[in-house]
């Protein structure tokens, strides 16, 4: 942030928000247009060492990062949108924390005085080639078409048998190291489902690689399989070591569960009964989920993307932009030397995950 912003937010008077995602925000009017206003805030965040995470022609989102402790977290996302000359702006804390003591207010406040700020360093000349620059940018008119496109590479045929098979075996054996884990060594809840929701999701990243197949539907059933896969398998495997390394008689594994259950979980000296057993599974299974679905679309996302060369992308989406229909675009493409329908696919997939890597930026 720029020394002058430093020294003014230190002026700002707070306004503290209690909610459950706390938050604040104020509207504002503005002389700027709706086209540079969007450019204008984009300056602003700059200014202000915000990272920008989405823009459209009413709206731009950035997140506000600190480190603390030598780990950097988002801390709020601000939100600045354009309503026919009102501005509204507005901040909401990312965490978990209820009270955010003034913080979003100090933000608001800030942005709006930096926006102001630079405006006031452009005069209407400036302004007006700030709008006409920015509607040429928008609407691609500096882009030149390219006589040649690069030649897409032999592409795989989709296998959903492979990371199905894979899925299966990775579960099986995260199974066994839990269950390992939880007989010799020290469990810690929350830092092992972190963990296994990141092994799984690496799993799944090698496996979406090998078979080339990237349909988010299927991939996101197996995920869930897998989840439940690799805590059953952890049962069962630790049924089979308790018996065979205490050489106690065999019992059945619903037996088993069955004095599970009974003795209940305890917490150092804590008998939580079966109610807390069924609640840390629950959060086993939550924790892990919430992980590895994130790494997944990730994945997903960036791996649609690296099969595509950036001319390629950047080729189909002017001629997305200037309005042309998916039909138009392939035949485009097939002028272009990508004739097979599979390699036209994988362009779209690409297309489609730019606005899916947006939004990944945009989770609060």
């Amino acid at each position: 942030m720029e020394e002058k912003l430093k020294i003014y937010e230190k002026t700002i008077k707070k306004k503290h928000s209690f909610n459950w995602t706390p938050n604040y925000k104020e509207e504002v009017r503005t002389s700027l247009s709706k086209t540079v206003f969007i450019p204008i805030a984009e300056k602003t965040f700059q200014k202000l060492g915000w990272d920008i995470v989405f823009k459209d022609e009413n709206k731009i989102e950035a997140k506000r990062r600190e480190k603390a402790l030598g780990i950097e977290k988002w801390t709020e996302i601000i939100t600045a949108t354009y309503n026919f000359g009102n501005l509204e702006v507005k901040s909401e804390s990312l965490g978990n924390e209820m009270w955010d003591n003034g913080r979003n207010s100090k933000r608001v406040k800030l942005f709006i005085h930096a926006l102001k700020e630079t405006e006031n360093e452009h005069d209407r000349n400036a302004l007006n080639e700030l709008e006409q620059e920015t509607e040429k940018k928008n609407n691609w008119d500096d882009y030149v078409i390219p006589e040649t496109l690069p030649k897409p590479k032999e592409s795989k045929k989709p296998s959903l048998l492979i990371p199905i098979v894979g899925g299966i075996i990775s579960s099986l054996i995260f199974g066994f190291v839990i269950a390992e884990v939880s007989i010799h060594g020290i469990y810690f809840i929350g830092l092992f489902e972190f963990l296994v929701g990141l092994a799984i999701a690496f799993a799944l990243k090698i496996l979406i690689k090998s078979s080339n197949f990237t349909d988010f539907k299927k991939l996101h059933s197996l995920l869930i399989a897998m989840i439940i896969v690799t805590y059953l398998s952890n049962q069962y495997f630790q049924y089979e070591i308790i018996l065979n390394q205490n050489n106690y008689d065999r019992i059945g594994f619903f037996e088993f569960m069955k004095i599970r259950f009974s003795e209940g979980l305890t917490i150092k000296t804590l008998n939580t009964g079966w109610i807390g057993l069924v609640i840390s599974w629950l959060l086993q299974l939550g924790l892990t989920y919430a992980i590895a679905y994130l790494r997944l679309v990730s994945t997903i996302t960036s791996y649609q993307l690296e099969r595509i060369p950036t001319e390629v992308l950047d080729f189909s989406y002017y001629h997305l932009i200037k309005g042309k229909s998916e039909k138009e675009v392939r035949i485009e493409l097939n002028n272009k030397g990508w004739t097979a329908v599979e390699n036209q696919n994988e362009v779209f997939e690409a297309v489609q995950a730019i606005y899916g890597k947006i939004e990944l930026g945009r989770i609060k």
